[in-house]
């Protein structure tokens, strides 16, 4: 007998997972259920559009969507189309892997009037359930919080021209909003020294690549104590960052109309607003040099930044699914292995989790592979057949009384076609479709 399988959430943690199990030894049917039209998730949603070279995966994750044995249900909302008793009527197992799409808080005086990077990114990479404008309240500085890569993107878009941006995948609506933009400078803000920024070498070296955008690495602050410098020499990629963040510090202007600043040792203390809630400086707090373990400690040195914004990219985090356990500190599902465990601490059998809702938003490409394959050795040793109803037909009537709009494979091929061809008229590989109703239309024509 196949075992059916449903994996909710259709971005690269989901794809793997359906990818290893069609390549175990046991007869599979796999269904992704997605809640957006289009798969692929953080890869098109979550990447910075000026990045299409990380977006080749992509052509891989499709590879696996054609694949017979799995099928691609999207436009399917978990928890309002259907829920987890549903599912287990058709699937012997169901794997979440909804991914992590809030932000991370601050714990700071003033952070409700800060903006999470999540909803920066999700506005330039035109997510359908976002609003089309943006509103960068006629800023001229702004801040970052965070050293991570996602802190480089919306650091890079903040400071590119709207034109610079009209090369990529970009819809009329991010293009015109990125031309309201009035920012000269961008101040992004580490609490640790140079030597534990997580931009990875490649992202970092490509924040110097703009006409338009000088990069300053301000001296205050870069110090590499011996802790530090046992920390690289465990890490070649840090290594490869700080050697170029060396490289920059101190180094003459050119003239350049937009800055990016990079700051180190500095930890968030306040967003100052004025009467009206405007913000109009940000408060940071100069820290010790890292301890050995790379925590830092405040000096009580308080710096107060003249910005109009603050943009938050400390990190995201996973919301609740419905009907699920949840760890409220870890924001995480409760498992061992992937295996989803209840309140007293037991499998509840035929139900697993992988990805970041899974271990939280760190690690790579790499590390979401490895840990769906960790998943499925569980899935496969523990599932057996319990589903009475066993039929892709019977899924499809479900769905259908239940009144969802599936959007399959095959539409979204054609709303990949659709926006590939938008793209050719404009001399660009691809222009989306920023709204749900114009990909369903778009794919369903």
């Amino acid at each position: 007998m196949t075992l059916r399988v449903a994996v909710v959430g259709g971005g690269p943690a989901g794809i793997y997972a359906a990818d290893i199990l069609t390549k175990s030894d046991v007869d599979v049917s796999v269904d992704i259920i997605e809640r957006l039209p289009a798969p692929f998730g953080l890869v098109r949603y979550g990447v910075a559009p000026d990045h299409p070279r990380i977006k080749e995966i992509i052509k891989a994750l499709d590879r696996v969507l054609d694949k017979p044995e799995i099928r691609f249900l999207g436009n399917v909302n978990f928890g309002t189309d259907v829920k987890l008793e549903e599912l287990q009527e058709f699937y012997d197992a169901v794997i979440f892997s909804t991914g992590a799409k809030s932000d991370r808080d601050l714990g700071i005086p003033g952070e409700e009037h800060s903006i999470g990077a999540a909803d920066f990114v999700s506005w330039y990479d035109a997510h359908p359930d976002d609003a089309p404008t943006w509103d960068f309240e006629g800023a001229t500085r702004v801040a970052v919080l965070g050293v991570g890569n996602v802190a480089l993107d919306v650091a890079r878009v903040l400071a590119k021209t709207a034109d610079e941006m009209l090369v990529t995948d970009i819809p009329a609506q991010v293009f015109e909003g990125l031309k309201t933009k009035q920012i000269t400078d961008v101040h992004v803000f580490s609490r640790r020294g140079p030597a534990y920024a997580k931009f990875s070498p490649l992202e970092l070296r490509e924040l110097n690549h703009s006409p338009n955008v000088e990069v300053v690495v301000h001296p205050e602050g870069f110090d590499v104590d011996a802790d530090g410098m046992e920390h690289i020499g465990k890490h070649k990629s840090q290594k490869m960052v700080l050697d170029t963040l060396a490289n920059w510090v101190g180094r003459d202007e050119v003239g350049k109309p937009h800055r990016i600043h990079l700051h180190f040792m500095e930890q968030p203390a306040e967003v100052v607003t004025d009467a009206d809630g405007k913000v109009v400086a940000f408060k940071t707090e100069r820290t010790h040099s890292p301890n050995a373990d790379g925590t830092v400690e405040g000096t009580g040195e308080i710096t107060e930044w003249p910005v109009g914004q603050v943009y938050r990219a400390i990190g995201y985090k996973s919301d609740a699914l419905p009907g699920l356990p949840w760890d409220e500190r870890k924001a995480v599902i409760p498992n061992d292995g992937g295996k989803v465990l209840d309140l007293e601490g037991n499998h509840i059998p035929g139900v697993f989790t992988t990805g970041w809702i899974k271990r939280g938003p760190v690690g790579l490409i790499g590390h979401t592979k490895s840990d769906a394959a960790e998943t499925v050795g569980h899935l496969l040793e523990l599932t057996t057949e319990t589903a009475p109803q066993r039929s892709d037909e019977a899924v499809d009537a479900f769905f259908a009384e239940r009144g969802a709009n599936v959007f399959t494979h095959e539409h979204w091929l054609k709303l990949n076609e659709h926006e590939i061809a938008l793209g050719e008229a404009q001399e660009r590989l691809r222009v989306k479709v920023p709204t749900r109703e114009g990909m369903l239309d778009a794919g369903q024509s």
